[in-house]
């Protein structure tokens, strides 16, 4: 395991070993047998920086990330966060949904990089290259000291999750949102349970998720929904995207944000496999429909997004506007950099 090439640059194998953002002698491997953590190993490292740069040349709203874990146990076969795994020298496949990175030492060092001179209050953006809800939180409870931090600072954030433990934080958010602008978005990309239990077996279910939107929303936070991803030929039928958006109308939500299904490597060669075990007529459409790249054409993509803005607009709900809560628009797949450095490659 490449421990030594995960710098502060996003290609991370040209640096010299103490420009590592944690070193092989700082990781502490941990398995723990309990049914809910079976088969997951727990990486636990130190890490050197915890605000993220976003590449300058990305589509994303904000220039700042924190991500205090690596790999996730929601399993979505579909992540573009995968290919990440692929810098340590681990599977990008079951490696990237059971051999967890956890920065332990996260709040402790957001805490001192927020009190930092060089550090100006910007937006920063949490769950946009791994759920920072997912199962392992419910263990090290990195949140806590990470939402503690942005309190008391008074510094902006936004948290994209499937999570449903989301709500254990909820005294925070709200103290957060007295003092700051705090966004929410929770991913529900479809209400259709057997798809769901097959391409996102390690999440809650959609209606879970959807209840965490009500719950934010009866304490004062509004909630915008990511539809994503929408998945051709399984979940895009009129009367799916019906059904969703209204489950989603239904449960507060201030807005609702489409984004279909993209395949970048590292995900793509996973979610085939999967498509090849599951939907096996599929493999020749999807071969199709994505031979120019990661992205569907662009033809797709606007009529998935005008039949949910339409109907979204049918139920009372649509793109957000200016004053909602911030949304993510895309996951990004920001670099681990120091704030003190510029801005380097770019993991896209």
């Amino acid at each position: 395991m490449r421990w030594e090439n995960l710098t502060a640059e996003s290609g991370g194998h040209s640096r010299a070993a103490d420009a590592a953002l944690f070193g092989a002698d700082a990781v502490v491997s941990r398995t723990f047998d309990t049914p809910e953590f079976r088969g997951i190993t727990f990486h636990e490292v130190r890490a050197r920086s915890i605000i993220n740069r976003v590449p300058g040349a990305s589509r994303m709203p904000f220039e700042w990330t924190v991500n205090p874990y690596r790999g996730c146990s929601h399993a979505c076969v579909y992540c573009f966060a995968r290919k990440t795994h692929s810098y340590l020298d681990l599977d990008t496949g079951l490696g990237f949904d059971s051999q967890i990175v956890v920065k332990v030492n996260a709040p402790d060092l957001l805490r001192r990089q927020l009190g930092s001179r060089r550090w100006l209050g910007d937006h920063i953006a949490m769950g946009t290259n791994v759920d920072c809800y997912q199962r392992a939180e419910g263990r090290y409870r990195l949140m806590p000291g990470i939402l503690g931090a942005l309190r008391d600072h008074a510094n902006p954030f936004s948290i994209l999750t499937k999570g449903t433990l989301i709500l254990r934080d909820l005294d925070l958010l709200v103290q957060a949102s007295e003092v700051t602008d705090v966004g929410i978005s929770v991913s529900v990309g479809f209400t259709d349970p057997p798809l769901w239990r097959t391409v996102e077996p390690g999440t809650p279910s959609p209606e879970r998720r959807l209840d965490v939107v009500r719950t934010l929303t009866e304490h004062g936070i509004g909630v915008g929904v990511l539809m994503a991803p929408v998945i051709p030929f399984l979940s895009d039928h009129p009367a799916q995207l019906r059904a969703t958006v209204r489950a989603i109308a239904a449960s507060g939500a201030t807005s609702v944000t489409p984004l279909v299904l993209h395949l970048r490597p590292g995900a793509r060669e996973w979610f085939m496999a999967w498509l090849g075990q599951h939907h096996p007529h599929l493999v020749r459409r999807y071969e199709r429909l994505y031979a120019e790249g990661s992205y569907a054409p662009k033809w797709y993509q606007r009529r998935i997004t005008r039949q949910v803005h339409d109907l979204a607009q049918e139920y009372g709900i649509g793109p957000a506007r200016a004053g909602m809560p911030r949304r993510i628009s895309e996951p990004a797949e920001a670099a681990d950099s120091p704030v003190s450095e510029p801005t380097q490659l770019s993991l896209i």
